[in-house]
């Protein structure tokens, strides 16, 4: 068995089960300081990826860390949230057509203010949204879990049906190792944690018809999430963002399909209501 993937397969049976207790046991106010250590350093990672300049660099980590402060002493409110988590989704649905027309010839994809911008838009509604969501409701810790348990889920799913069938690439100029049959394989592993868990959160058979739906949205935007940094990765040259865990590259590797996949969860369910 490969050293790297012995690692990771060790760093993930020790952090997974102490992650879950946080997420279910913790206060949310501890919940989001773990949250905010883990995009502080994603932020920093992303200055490097995207070669800001010493200043705009300054900048985004002030930027990152006055609106992190504002949320945990809660002057946020969650109307504000739901608007930032919304122009997070016209933010994603950019990237989704950028991601499909990336030109390999690109030799760099975004100037020092839109790499800025764009490591805002990244960064700052999935420290929100998370934050927001585990804050919500009596289900909220439930929900948080829940929704990492459905990204994993798609990623191994994806990762197993993209080596067993893999044959016709998703998006070759960005990530040559994804493919369509992988894509379906993740949905599909979507698709049965979504039922399962929304059984498991207590969901009524009517919130089960838009539930469920929402998730398979959730894990496509995930996909985007991942491709997006695998494309600027691919612009800088740079196979991890970092080194923030063995075996597992940076803070930002380890979260790109969150930053894409939390605020559509959390607005999904906001605009539903919170449903039990």
């Amino acid at each position: 068995m490969p050293r790297e993937l012995i690692q990771r397969l060790l760093t993930a049976a020790i952090l997974i089960p102490l992650f879950s207790a946080v997420v279910l046991e913790a206060p949310t106010f501890y919940f989001s300081l773990l949250i905010a250590a883990v995009v502080f350093v994603a932020s920093w990672e992303w200055g490097r990826l995207v070669r800001l300049p010493p200043l705009t660099w300054v900048l985004f980590i002030v930027a990152v860390a006055a609106t992190v402060g504002l949320a945990l002493t809660g002057k946020i409110p969650p109307a504000v949230t739901r608007v930032i988590c919304a122009v997070a989704m016209v933010w994603w649905a950019a990237a989704t057509l950028w991601v499909l027309r990336f030109k390999s010839s690109e030799a760099h994809v975004a100037s020092p203010w839109r790499g800025l911008l764009a490591g805002c838009v990244v960064l700052l509604p999935t420290f929100l949204s998370l934050s927001a969501l585990h804050r919500e409701t009596a289900f909220g810790p439930g929900y948080v879990l829940f929704l990492l348990f459905l990204i994993w889920a798609a990623d191994s799913g994806a990762y197993f049906a993209g080596r067993r069938f893999g044959k016709h690439k998703l998006a070759p100029r960005v990530s040559p190792g994804k493919s369509w049959e992988g894509f379906a394989g993740g949905l599909s592993s979507a698709a049965v944690v979504a039922v399962t868990g929304g059984r498991m959160l207590g969901l009524s058979g009517e919130a089960m018809v838009w539930f469920v739906p929402l998730c398979l949205v959730v894990v496509m935007l995930s996909v985007v999430g991942d491709l997006l940094e695998s494309l600027f990765k691919r612009s800088a040259g740079v196979k991890d963002s970092g080194h923030f865990l063995p075996g597992h590259g940076g803070a930002l590797d380890r979260i790109d399909s969150i930053t894409a996949a939390a605020p559509a969860f959390y607005l999904g369910l906001s605009l539903f209501e919170w449903p039990a």
